[in-house]
């Protein structure tokens, strides 16, 4: 036989005892899975009955334990010299409130392990009965379990040493046999100075990985400044003295002397004085009010020298002035005052860490084969073919033979899907950056991505960007970030129940994990009432609002008239930031936030630090329909020119047609995620290619920026983990009420219209006209002539009359005007304004 032909046959081999094995683990695992041993402890019933039944075990011990301090001397004998017939406790001799099994249990803990700290032990117990039961999920159990051994073990220890003394004649060591022999055994090593020396070092190093304030609680005890005295002269000025009076008058300075508790007493010093004490180092404060509060809460004591200026009453001004100088050294934290807000944790959302994904080998050979042979029944030959799953699809990467077509490839997309018996077949050909062609597949048993899965990773912790969106996973299990201020805009289109809504909460998530109240505001604008209302708990910390009498408590927008108010405020405020960047000298808010915390800016030039601003609009298509172009014209102003001082907008819509996403949105919005539409149009006026109508829904996704679309499975997160989320935000520290944002620009009385308009003077086809042109979208002068069968000059003067009262827009030569008002109900109301 040739050497080739018995590479061959090992390999066959090879491949049969592979497959031999895979079936025996299925097997395996299949009457793993009847027995129901598989995964029992990711069942909810059994967790919950687990959970009850450790809670009870704690709740034993915890009387048990407290039974034995008084008890344990009367069973002591018994414990010790227990017999068989004992253990029941027949003839009650145990004087433990648990029995015998109480005050053995007591005793193996209290006298010979762990002592008065062993009550440590059923609070674990506890806390993880609790935990099973999920009856409040809001700590991080293995945290716990760290730090509370660590603090029985110290206290055990401590006890020994500090307490035996103490205790007289008790049966036990208040440290336990444990911290009695750790206790002994350092002494003799390192003597009883140094054993205190490693206890407070382990607490010190203890307290400080619990919260970083330990440093600064240290720093504060080991100052020498602490306990100096620190003087503080108020300077009065009473300006309806005399002349006179003024060259006689005395200062009356307020002396404060700092330590533990403040001191104030009151002295009597004539300048003379008050210029030689100032010599000393005494520091001195004026009285008077400073108007900016960030200027009076960077100044600090030390900081502020003496210069006392005396004169007479017109030299009075200055005489009030004190020099203050700012510590440049250590930069403005822009999370102050609410520097003790805590993030989210993870714990508030549903879903594993490690979420395995389930990979069905027989589904994928059994679909590779269809592909090959579907392929070789239209004469096209492959060289190889290779499958990577994902939650839902799994891609088919394979290589043609030399002399095929892409394109004879992709013309079988249709009979692919037939022979597969599958929806949402798409063909990637050729897939970017590689030499093969992409066939995706969905999965027979789709998996849900979980949210927790995707913040619960490396890659969304570490994450650099600004305001990372975590989306979800690729097909390749890999997750999917995109930084919202790198793309800067992105328009969501789906049809209805495809998992628009679920994006955006996702979206929303991801911002409340990463970013402070101080670093992000958003304004949520909700037309049908519904879907952002579970966000009221946070509207506090998290939103952007106008100042608004009638509904000053409506932070979530659900009012037409207030959305374009709200858009209008937002331009007002892009360009007053504008003009901020201008005064600093910097081209965008990361720049400027930089020079502000360095202090590099002067706060009273107006410098403040800027939060970004995300705008989410759920439904946009509704929007249009109501307000038409006074909706339109200010999103597009902002997303032309809003990227640079941090305003960022999010709009979805459900019907992705060409009068709700026009050209003006579509070019400045180059970011777009597409779920599932019913049509190719529809995929058309997203993603300007078809692939959104061949997705399978329930989260399935395009994601596109200016290149290839990625498939992605969006994170699922449903209803009851926001609320967790937005009720543990609710309960930080933070803002008392939403952001203000500036007032919008009056509107004007008239029209759109350039001009004045003579309402008198109106032709008297001008209801017909404007009826006519509104309902056909269409603003032209020939087609009013052809309606009316009148003269082109009168057509003319019609159409300037409409462009006058702001129904159309101004001429551009040889097209069509273009109308501004889109609804029949908005012209009717604008016809009624004019008869009036």
């Amino acid at each position: 036989m040739p050497f080739s032909d018995k590479i061959q046959l090992l390999l066959q081999l090879n491949s049969k005892y592979t497959m031999a094995k895979k079936k025996q683990k299925q097997k395996s695992a299949s009457f793993k899975e009847a027995l129901g041993v598989k995964n029992i402890f990711e069942n909810d019933l059994f967790n919950f009955i687990f959970g009850v039944v450790l809670f009870i075990i704690a709740v034993y011990l915890i009387i048990a334990f407290i039974s034995y301090l008084t008890t344990g001397q009367a069973d002591q004998s018994m414990v010790l010299d227990l017999r068989p017939d004992e253990w029941l406790n027949s003839k009650k001799e145990f004087q433990n409130s648990c029995g015998s099994l109480g005050a053995l249990l007591s005793h193996f803990f209290i006298a010979r392990c762990f002592g008065l700290a062993a009550f440590i032990i059923p609070l674990l117990i506890g806390l993880l009965g609790i935990k099973l039961m999920r009856a409040f999920q809001h700590f991080n159990l293995w945290k716990w379990f760290l730090s509370l051994a660590i603090i029985m073990i110290w206290c055990s220890v401590a006890f020994a040493k500090f307490l035996t003394p103490l205790t007289g004649e008790q049966v036990y060591n208040p440290g336990g046999d444990h911290g009695q022999f750790i206790s002994q055994w350092l002494e003799n090593v390192i003597g009883s100075p140094g054993l205190t020396a490693v206890l407070l070092l382990v607490a010190i190093l203890f307290l400080t990985y619990v919260s970083s304030e330990t440093i600064t609680v240290i720093r504060n005890l080991l100052n020498p400044s602490r306990y100096l005295k620190k003087v503080k002269f108020v300077i009065t000025n009473n300006e309806k003295k005399t002349a006179n009076e003024q060259e006689e008058e005395v200062m009356s300075p307020v002396i404060t002397v700092a330590g533990d508790e403040e001191e104030t007493k009151t002295i009597d010093l004539t300048p003379d004085e008050l210029k030689k004490k100032a010599e000393k180092d005494i520091i001195v404060e004026h009285n008077e009010p400073i108007t900016d509060k960030k200027d009076r809460s960077d100044i600090k004591d030390n900081d502020i020298p003496l210069d006392v200026q005396t004169g007479k009453e017109e030299d009075n001004a200055d005489a009030k002035r004190v020099n203050t100088e700012v510590d440049l050294s250590t930069p403005i934290n822009p999370k102050e005052p609410w520097t003790k807000y805590k993030y989210p944790t993870l714990d508030l959302l549903a879903g594993n860490k490690n979420e395995r994904l389930v990979v069905d080998n027989a589904e994928q050979q059994a679909n590779a084969n269809r592909i090959i042979e579907v392929l070789r029944n239209f004469s096209v030959e492959i060289k190889s073919i290779h499958a990577t799953v994902g939650p839902t699809v799994t891609l088919y990467e394979i290589t043609p033979a030399e002399g095929v077509r892409i394109s004879r490839i992709r013309n079988l997309e249709d009979d692919i899907a037939l022979s597969l018996s599958a929806l949402g077949i798409r063909i990637i050909a050729p897939i970017p950056g590689k030499g093969t062609i992409g066939i995706e597949v969905p999965n027979t048993n789709p998996q849900i991505v979980s949210m927790r899965s995707i913040l619960d990773t490396a890659k969304f912790k570490n994450t650099p960007m600004e305001l990372p969106l975590a989306l979800g996973k690729t097909i390749t299990n890999e997750v999917f970030m995109v930084d919202l201020a790198k793309i800067p805009h992105l328009l969501v289109a789906g049809a209805t129940g495809q998992g628009k809504s679920v994006g955006l909460n996702a979206i929303i998530t991801s911002l409340l994990y990463k970013k402070h109240p101080n670093e992000l505001k958003l304004v949520l604008i909700d037309p049908k009432k519904v879907e952002f209302s579970v966000y009221t708990p946070i509207v506090n910390h998290f939103m952007a609002q106008v100042p608004d009498e009638t509904d000053s408590e409506e932070a979530i927008i659900t009012n037409v008239t207030k959305v374009i108010r709200t858009l209008n405020s937002l331009c007002r405020l892009m360009d007053h930031r504008y003009d901020l960047l201008k005064l600093a000298g910097t081209r965008n808010i990361k720049e400027y936030n930089k020079k502000f915390i360095e202090h590099k800016l002067k706060l009273t030039d107006g410098h403040e630090y800027m939060p970004y601003i995300v705008v989410i609009i759920d439904e946009f298509g509704d929007l249009i329909m109501t307000a038409g172009k006074e909706i339109e014209l200010p999103i597009a102003r902002i997303a032309q020119l809003a990227r640079a001082v941090g305003i960022h907008m999010v709009i979805a819509t459900q019907r992705p047609t060409t009068k709700i996403i026009t050209g003006n949105i579509k070019a400045n919005f180059p970011g777009r995620i597409a779920f599932r539409v019913g049509a190719r149009i529809d995929s058309m006026t997203i993603l300007d290619q078809t692939g959104a109508n061949q997705l399978i829904g329930r989260g399935d996704m395009l994601y596109c920026n200016g290149g290839e679309p990625i498939r992605v499975q969006c994170a699922f997160i449903d209803t009851p983990e926001i609320e967790r989320i937005n009720e543990y935000v609710e309960h930080q520290p933070g803002p008392l009420e939403p952001l203000e944002l500036p007032e919008p620009p009056a509107e004007d009385g008239g029209g759109g219209g350039g001009g004045s308009m003579d309402v008198a003077n109106l032709d008297p086809m001008f209801d017909e006209a404007a009826r006519a042109i509104v309902s056909s979208q269409q603003g032209s002068t020939s087609m009013i002539q052809r309606r009316f069968s009148i003269g082109y000059n009168r057509a003319g003067r019609l159409m300037d009359q409409l462009e006058k009262a702001g129904i159309v827009g101004e001429a551009q030569g040889s097209k069509p005007r273009e109308v501004l008002i889109t609804d029949m109900t908005s012209l009717e109301s604008k016809l009624a304004s004019l008869q009036h």
